[in-house]
């Protein structure tokens, strides 16, 4: 619901204030029995619901789309599968798939810019490029501009310097890494920008499906390195997005 445009509905006298008053009590949330959709999550946190599609079944996911695209929502829908997907794809032909990421997106309102800056997303390695493709979707639903650095490892360090100008350059910077997670660091150490660090599961055995990776990325020496959960690219898109947004 558009809050701003239901009281100026109520100030010309487009509805009542008792048509207002039932539009608000009922506006909150929505009860399907399986889920309960937040439709004023949009409204506080400047975001609407984003459905996690791993286990839900494909019509449990098409309820929800449903319900949510009759309140003027945009849909994101994170850890689609490929038969969930289709099915989407079917229902919505101009939903958007990206089978990388595994993400579905289903745009019906204008999303107001992010004024903060340019987002970077860098990745140690091609291996980690899913993960990032998940932060990218996320972050330009959220209405920012994004820009890719792929495969500028620590094993590599000069591919890394070589783009000291596009690290300078942005607002934030979201560094995806598996193995033993070094790049956060390296670049937390390079840039006074916040950085968010995303472990992934990418790695040997002793990488422990990217917990390796995640204590490295705790133990960082480097100042102003932020830490999400292994291959949570929405996780770190969400926070990079807000940070662009605080001066907003």
């Amino acid at each position: 619901m558009d809050i701003r445009k239901l009281l100026e509905d109520v100030k010309s006298g487009a509805i009542s204030v008792k048509e207002a008053e039932t539009k608000l009590k009922h506006s909150p949330f929505d009860d399907l029995g399986y889920a309960v959709i937040d439709h004023h999550r949009r409204i506080r946190n400047g975001c609407p619901e984003v459905i996690y599609c791993a286990g839900k079944t494909v019509a449990q996911i098409e309820g929800i789309i449903e319900n949510m695209l009759s309140h003027d929502n945009n849909i994101l829908a994170t850890r689609a599968s490929e038969e969930s997907a289709q099915a989407v794809l079917k229902r919505y032909p101009d939903a958007e798939w990206n089978p990388s990421a595994r993400t579905l997106v289903i745009r019906r309102r204008l999303v107001e810019k992010a004024g903060g800056g340019k987002i970077l997303v860098v990745t140690a390695g091609t291996s980690d490029i899913p993960v990032a493709d998940e932060a990218v979707v996320t972050a330009e639903f959220l209405g920012n501009e994004v820009e890719r650095l792929c495969d500028v490892g620590v094993a590599g360090l000069h591919r890394l310097l070589s783009k000291l100008d596009i690290i300078a350059s942005a607002n934030v910077i979201i560094v995806i890494a598996g193995m033993e997670g070094a790049l956060a660091s390296v670049i937390g150490g390079l840039t006074d920008k916040p950085v968010i660090a995303v472990p992934t599961s990418v790695g040997y055995g002793a990488g422990f499906g990217g917990v390796s990776a995640l204590l490295s990325m705790l133990n960082s020496c480097a100042n102003g390195v932020a830490v999400v959960n292994i291959d949570n690219g929405f996780g770190a898109a969400y926070i990079a997005n807000s940070i662009n947004r605080i001066n907003l």
